[in-house]
């Protein structure tokens, strides 16, 4: 009884924090392929967009992500005030989405 109860609280939890998740990592893999088919932009272009954004900023990370059936670069960068910046662009055109300070 107490298996069963435990199995089913576990498929209650499993099921309700499956539909939290809205963002993919994707692979180093599926970001050169998507790249080679021409579905999203390079890093390199959005990496320049966010630096003529906060010039003389550092790259601290960059992340492809897929979030509901879209696919979004997130750019962290270190600006020379000393902030972090979390930058989102769309990935297939370029579009910043956001611009904010990191907590």
């Amino acid at each position: 009884m107490r298996k069963g109860l435990l199995y089913t609280g576990l498929a209650i939890f499993f099921v309700a924090a499956s539909g939290q998740i809205s963002a993919r990592d994707l692979s180093q893999d599926e970001a050169l392929r998507l790249r080679q088919e021409g579905t999203i932009l390079s890093s390199q272009t959005l990496i320049e967009r966010a630096l003529e954004r906060h010039p003389k900023a550092h790259l601290l990370e960059l992340e492809l992500e897929e979030e509901h059936g879209r696919y979004i670069y997130e750019i962290e960068l270190l600006t020379v005030q000393g902030q972090v910046r979390e930058l989102k662009f769309d990935a297939s055109n370029g579009d910043l989405l956001e611009d904010e300070e990191d907590d």
